[in-house]
């Protein structure tokens, strides 16, 4: 098939290219820092193309935004914090290769959905909790990030596990973005011959899409750039998480 046969292939109504495109272009700006957009990214996908399919769709696309924020951020990164945490990480990953392999889609949807409902509770705690002490010890860091580990290869749902612990660390706001940046692009490229060879979610399809959708992916992140430095997160996060918990509970039962 050539390039647009492909597209057309989807079968997408304007409903889901709009959808798809409004998914493409809070990923940019999530990328670009403004935080807690992730899950809403991943319950717009996978209504549209599954569950597990869907993580295939978003992963060349999360790659091209990694690279975006890691050139943009670069300065800001502080190795240490991802020397602590990649060797977790990197075991949670495959720990998922394996489980999402070997699991049925029904069983996938239900994980995912859980996977997002908890997240979601833990973000509301931590914001709750924002003023306190979150633990530092090396069992903290490990199992956080054998999750973030896990949940990213799932779902790319990673987001609100690593949060926590960079909110451990109390970087400053570039420091925080540009570490993320670059742990998430480390973890993403590592995770793409499991979607290309294993899980064949990755195919010459999936990426014929993406070619259509990246320039937004990059229009979602100069704006995200723009925003980062003027926002304060005040109403913005509570309605992220109601919406957010709303639709993992849409997608737990539906």
């Amino acid at each position: 098939m050539n390039y647009l046969e492909v597209l057309q292939s989807y079968n997408l109504s304007i409903l889901q290219w709009t959808a798809i495109s409004f998914a493409v272009f809070l990923l940019g700006v999530g990328k670009a820092g403004v935080k807690g957009l992730s899950i809403i990214i991943v319950i717009i996908l996978a209504f549209v193309f599954g569950e597990k399919a869907s993580t295939g769709v978003l992963l060349p696309m999360l790659i091209a935004a990694d690279i975006l924020a890691v050139v943009y951020y670069n300065r800001h990164t502080q190795w240490g914090y991802i020397r602590k945490l990649l060797p977790w990480v990197i075991i949670g990953v495959l720990i998922g290769v394996w489980v999402g392999n070997d699991i049925s889609e029904v069983l996938f949807k239900k994980i995912m959905a859980i996977i997002i409902i908890v997240s979601v509770i833990i973000m509301f705690y931590t914001e709750k909790r924002q003023s306190t002490n979150i633990p530092k010890s090396k069992l903290f860091s490990s199992s956080l990030g054998f999750l973030a580990g896990f949940t990213t290869m799932v779902g790319n749902l990673a987001g609100p596990i690593s949060n926590i612990y960079f909110l451990a660390t109390r970087l400053p706001k570039n420091e925080f973005i540009g570490t993320a940046a670059w742990l998430f692009f480390i973890v993403n490229v590592f995770k793409l011959p499991f979607h290309f060879l294993i899980w064949k979610t990755v195919t010459k399809d999936t990426l014929i899409l993406n070619s259509v959708l990246i320039p937004v992916v990059f229009l979602g992140f100069f704006l995200g750039a723009y925003i980062v430095k003027l926002i304060s997160n005040v109403n913005y996060r509570r309605f992220i998480l109601i919406v957010t918990a709303l639709g993992g509970l849409v997608m737990l039962f539906r």
